[in-house]
């Protein structure tokens, strides 16, 4: 069972309306949680997230009361233990163009799936076809546009990569298509500012709000003399073990530490 706008309805009976502007222009935001023990994790600091991205994007301010008693449903009815659950809220329906109607109203969707398999170690190139617009305000929201980063997933596996590593128009490192990036530098472990294009995450915040991580620009050679290099999101914690074909090592007991940190179930 998934939550469609109003209420549960199983995922053959699902129906998006083919007028909703996140179908046809993308006009939307998703948040991806994990789901342990039948618990949200980090579920306050998605929802905060969430009203950013709504605000950012002019949306009508979110039920956020609405939207959790929602995601708890969803867990609940389909016994969810492990897991996760994939929220997109779009802008609702509109007509042709770009311009939105007046009086909005969006459309909710709540998906759960079972829990995947973990990732094993990744291996890296650093995109030669993608950059990562700091500049844009689009760069710090979770929006439904994810064509660069598809792109750039798409070139990681023709050069036989696990994923892509994007640089930002200066040259600096921003994050991978689909994680932060936690390098070991200088005796400390640092990940990119958002001011150089990287998303701000929900497990790249907890790492900050633990004194774990500190903020520091980087640039690839920065990776290939690393200590280690790690990618993290709110569903895995992987080591980088080659980034373009050369060898990267990992500290010991560095993945397992960022991991009991972010994997916590606290808000």
């Amino acid at each position: 069972m998934l939550w469609l706008n109003d209420g549960l309805v199983p995922a053959d009976r699902a129906r998006i309306d083919p007028a909703d502007r996140g179908l046809t222009l993308g006009d939307g935001l998703f948040e991806t949680m994990r789901v342990a023990g039948g618990r949200i994790a980090h579920l306050a600091r998605h929802l905060d997230r969430l009203c950013q991205g709504a605000d950012l994007l002019m949306f009508p301010g979110p039920d956020l009361d609405r939207i959790e008693d929602a995601l708890r449903q969803v867990v609940r009815h389909n016994a969810l233990a492990e897991g996760a659950l994939r929220l997109t809220l779009t802008r609702g329906c509109g007509p042709r163009g770009l311009f939105p109607p007046a009086s909005p109203q969006p459309s909710l969707l709540i998906v759960p799936f079972p829990p995947a398999p973990a990732p094993g170690p990744a291996r890296l190139v650093v995109s030669t076809r993608v950059r990562r617009d700091a500049a844009s305000p689009l760069s710090r929201v979770k929006s439904l546009n994810y064509l660069p980063n598809i792109l750039a997933r798409l070139e990681a596996e023709q050069r036989g990569a696990d994923d892509a590593l994007l640089l930002n128009a200066a040259g600096r490192v921003a994050e991978s298509t689909v994680s932060t990036v936690l390098v070991h530098h200088q005796g400390r472990l640092v990940t990119p500012p958002v001011g150089d294009g990287a998303l701000p995450g929900i497990a790249r915040a907890v790492l900050l709000a633990a004194c774990m991580v500190e903020e520091a620009s980087l640039i690839p050679d920065d990776l290939r003399g690393a200590g280690g290099v790690v990618l993290v999101n709110s569903l895995s914690v992987r080591p980088v073990v080659s980034l373009d074909g050369m060898a990267l090592s990992v500290l010991p007991g560095l993945v397992e530490d960022i991991r009991a940190c972010v994997q916590g179930l606290s808000p």
